[in-house]
């Protein structure tokens, strides 16, 4: 009895059972990708035109996006406090969406939507902030997979709640609000207690490399079973019970990742968190050392890097002396140096020079502003990641536009792309700078000039076109949040991530605000009351005589593709800008390890 209560606190300890609760948290809680399905059945219940459905996009943008709150309150508080806040938030904010949108509230003014569609998607921020807080500081030597798989699963939300919004088997579209904010909202509840750092070693274990490539398995199967689900849905009208054994396959996927933690702590050995450093494949003990004496070099070696920051300069000059010496002397000349160097401070014999940290070590918020890194990487996300959020926002009216009645099958198919996408960008971007030492953000220029492709693609409106641009701004979006956020743990540190990387964010809505709320909305209406006009239809942009306006045919989205093919291009270049100066940091960070 003892044994088994022993496995059972090891088990909910278990640093891989946060990661599988994270996985299921991050599935359905990228609920912005689906504005795509949502937004049809907004714009014809409330009869908004192209440019104030634009603006709900931004504000849903904007939610998803701003999470500085989130991102300062896990911080401050225990992860579970900021997951229940996110719970409510969503319900409270689509909640009342779905009210206003059945008639079960009397209709508000423009303004008031966009600020319930912000506190609504701003739930999110919370979810995601969580799960990649805890399980980046669970896992710090692992972080491109990490990040690209939790991502990846955010990015598939959008295809796993469709789905699961087939089983219903509704004919009110309005139902998917409603499923919107109840589904996540119980899901973080039900896991809130799970996600959180553990405690104990977090080295790298032998078993993880296959426990990761069990967990991109399962991804890509996921993947390769959604997309072929979708596609037969697509050809076919399937009668309720198989939609029933579809989802019911899907959950038995989502589950199979927890046979990781059940393995690792019902059926093998469990190591003690004193033991588990001593047997990891990076602190191996060598021939003649006992564990006690490994123990202790450990420590010591931890102790001198903690000193030997505080005194930069004196280090500078001793270092090489330092290598020379025995551990236990390193560490006496150590703090006689240190002893030296604050007695002379406190004297005014040695001006105390005051600088900031450099790249690699841990940013605060504000110190990370100031850099020119941080500010590339800011416009490299609005140029390239806004533009790709606004081919989603707006793909319900580019796959009308050009003659599809149903825009389900596009919003899965970018849904799955993009979860592709992130899962491919942390294991591609991983290696490189693993088994290559060079920088990540090449990955995000290759990203990039994906994107310049789709919508390239989406400009000429070729016949197959809508498919493989799709395709290919689901790929490159989605690398974008595998990669940016590994990108900027290693270039300001993991102790105020959070913080950091929500800051960052703020660039997608920004730049889906320029792309989608000015650029595309004008020219979508401008070309639809051309359009109207032809045809003797007098409308106007703002006031309405029964029928929305609408734009058919290519020319709709011709001149808003091509403006954002080239900002792509333009990101791309500054990406390798980035790549150039901080090949050194790279270098340094990941070099070592490969001698």
């Amino acid at each position: 009895m003892g044994k088994m209560r022993e496995r059972m606190a090891a088990f909910l300890n278990n640093r891989w059972l946060v990661f599988v609760a994270a996985m299921w948290l991050q599935s359905v809680a990228g609920i912005g990708y689906l504005f795509g399905s949502l937004s049809p059945v907004i714009k014809a219940s409330l009869g908004y035109n192209q440019r104030q459905l634009a603006r709900l996009g931004v504000a849903k943008d904007l939610g998803d996006s701003v999470g500085s709150l989130a991102g300062v309150l896990c911080e401050i508080l225990p992860l579970w406090a900021a997951l229940l806040i996110g719970a409510v938030a969503n319900f409270v904010g689509y909640g009342c969406v779905w009210l206003v949108v059945t008639g079960r509230l009397p209709t508000l003014p423009l303004w008031a939507m966009c600020i319930l569609i912000f506190v609504g998607t701003n739930g999110e921020t919370f979810f995601n902030t969580s799960a990649l807080v805890s399980c980046v500081q669970n896992f710090p030597k692992s972080r491109g997979p990490i990040v690209g798989i939790l991502k990846g699963f955010a990015g598939l939300s959008g295809a796993i709640l469709t789905q699961i919004f087939a089983l219903i088997h509704t004919p009110d579209k309005s139902a998917l609000l409603f499923m919107v904010a109840t589904g996540p909202s119980m899901v973080a509840i039900t896991l809130m207690f799970l996600i959180r750092p553990v405690r104990g070693p977090r080295q790298v274990r032998k078993s993880d490399q296959s426990n990761f490539l069990y967990i991109y398995s399962i991804c890509l199967l996921l993947a390769a079973y959604l997309m072929g689900v979708m596609i037969v849905q697509d050809l076919v009208d399937l009668n309720h019970n198989l939609e029933i054994i579809i989802t019911v396959i899907l959950f038995v996927l989502l589950l199979a990742p927890l046979a990781i933690p059940i393995i690792t702590t019902f059926y093998l050995d469990i190591i003690s968190p004193l033991e588990e450093p001593l047997t990891s494949p990076t602190s191996s003990p060598t021939r003649g050392e006992s564990s006690s004496t490994q123990k202790q070099k450990q420590v010591e070696e931890s102790e001198d890097e903690v000193l030997l920051s505080e005194i930069e300069e004196e280090k500078a000059q001793e270092e090489a002396r330092l290598q020379l010496l025995q551990p236990s002397e390193r560490k006496k000349r150590i703090a006689q140096l240190k002893a030296k160097f604050t007695y002379a401070a406190a004297k005014g014999g040695v001006r105390v020079k005051k600088r900031g940290p450099h790249r690699g070590e841990d940013f605060t918020l504000v110190q990370a502003v100031v850099k020119a890194d941080f500010w590339l990487i800011f416009v490299t996300l609005l140029l390239g990641a806004g533009s790709g959020l606004t081919v989603i926002d707006n793909l319900g009216q580019m796959s009308q536009s050009l003659g599809f009645d149903d825009a389900k099958v596009f919003v899965s198919m970018i849904s799955i792309w993009n979860f592709l996408g992130r899962v491919a960008g942390g294991y591609f971007s991983e290696i490189i700078v693993r088994d290559y030492a060079y920088p990540r953000p090449i990955a995000t220029a290759v990203a990039q000039l994906l994107l310049a492709v789709g919508h390239f693609l989406f400009a000429t409106a070729w016949p197959g076109t809508m498919y493989i641009g799709t395709l290919l701004v689901g790929l490159g979006y989605g690398a974008h949040w595998a990669v940016i956020p590994a990108t900027a743990s290693e270039l300001f540190g993991l102790k105020n991530f959070g913080s950091i990387y929500n800051f960052l964010t703020i660039a997608n809505p920004v730049g889906s605000m320029i792309f989608s709320g000015v650029i595309t909305s004008s020219l979508y209406d401008y070309e639809a009351e051309k359009q109207a006009h032809v045809h003797r239809i007098r409308k106007s942009v703002f006031v309405f005589d029964g029928d929305v306006l609408k734009c058919v045919g290519p020319t709709c989205f011709f001149a808003s593709s091509l403006i954002m093919m080239s900002v792509c291009i333009v990101a791309a270049c500054l990406s390798l800008v980035l790549v150039r100066r901080t090949r050194r940091v790279y270098s340094s960070i990941y070099g070592r390890g490969q001698r």
